[in-house]
């Protein structure tokens, strides 16, 4: 760019084939906040990378690393003494960016168990989301079964609710119930109950865990049974009653794969939710391609 270049491959994340692309996010912060040194603008709106990293790191079920520039979550995280103090006396010692120019949350509004709808809404809106009414009731709902289990709500996990309300609008297959036994001496069994368009199917598996055991389950009622390929749970938000976040990549067939996220404060159930994320995937594509019930034909 320095020397005359006008044109850029890059994408969001940094995302793409093997060591990946140059992260668009870095790209455009670094001309918007050396300006003095490039002379050169975008037309991106800033404040909506962050939003748009998590959008697509949903959609392709692939995690941002904490310490990933702009957008991990350790990106305008200070944990040192020196480095927090720092920051409250002069926060640009520390950050050449706000967390605000990229879109990131800031505020220190928490939400528990006794908030509200108006304290929920209100949040969003911080957050740059535009919900109607009706949205933000079914994301109250949501919100409360989560409270009910959390003593503090994170903009991170509701940032989680949000995907995960918007991922489960045309879903296949949804999770109704599930239930797992698992212990010293015990043999892991589970026990799932899948809606599957307007009919709802229960199976029970044993297996090699209690993962193992659902994922046997969740393979008896779609009859798809994809290979395993990668499996990673990470924290949401801090703290021991922090909601877990699993990542699958599963093999439907050679050379096709699909990955899928789910979360919750039980990893078992994220593990579910992750599973089927993935299977939806599978069935959303296949109904594109084919218009086939996949519980009637195995891809």
């Amino acid at each position: 760019l320095s020397k005359g270049a006008r044109q850029i491959e890059c994408t969001l994340n940094g995302i793409g084939e093997r060591a990946g692309n140059a992260s668009l996010e870095e790209i455009v912060m670094s001309l918007k906040t050396r300006q003095d040194f490039f002379h050169l603008t975008t037309n991106v709106k800033t404040e909506e990378i962050y939003r748009t990293s998590r959008l697509v790191s949903r959609l392709t079920g692939m995690q941002v690393q904490p310490n990933k520039a702009i957008v991990g979550g350790n990106a305008f995280a200070h944990e040192s003494g020196i480095h927090q103090d720092g920051v409250m006396k002069h926060r640009q010692t520390y950050e050449i960016m706000t967390p605000e120019s990229v879109g990131v949350p800031s505020s220190q509004l928490i939400l528990g168990k006794h908030s509200g709808r108006h304290a929920l809404a209100k949040r969003m809106k911080e957050m740059g989301y535009q919900l109607s009414t009706k949205e933000v009731d079914d994301l109250f709902d949501a919100f409360k079964v989560l409270a009910d289990k959390k003593k503090y709500v994170f903009d991170e996990d509701i940032l989680t609710l949000i995907e995960d309300k918007s991922g489960q609008t045309n879903d296949a297959f949804k999770l109704e119930y599930l239930q797992t036994s698992s212990g010293s001496g015990v043999v892991p069994t589970a026990t799932i109950r899948i809606q599957h368009k307007g009919k709802i199917t229960q199976e029970a598996a044993c297996g090699d865990g209690p993962v193992d055991a659902v994922y046997k389950a969740i393979d008896k009622i779609t009859k798809l049974k994809p290979r395993l390929l990668d499996y990673k749970l990470a924290a949401v938000s801090g703290g021991k009653d922090a909601q877990g976040e699993v990542t699958v990549q599963l093999e439907i067939k050679k050379g096709i794969t699909v990955r899928g996220k789910g979360a919750s404060t039980d990893i078992i159930e994220a593990s579910a939710k992750a599973y089927l994320a993935a299977l939806n995937r599978v069935d959303r594509k296949k109904a594109i391609s084919t218009k086939v019930d996949p519980l009637q034909e195995k891809v």
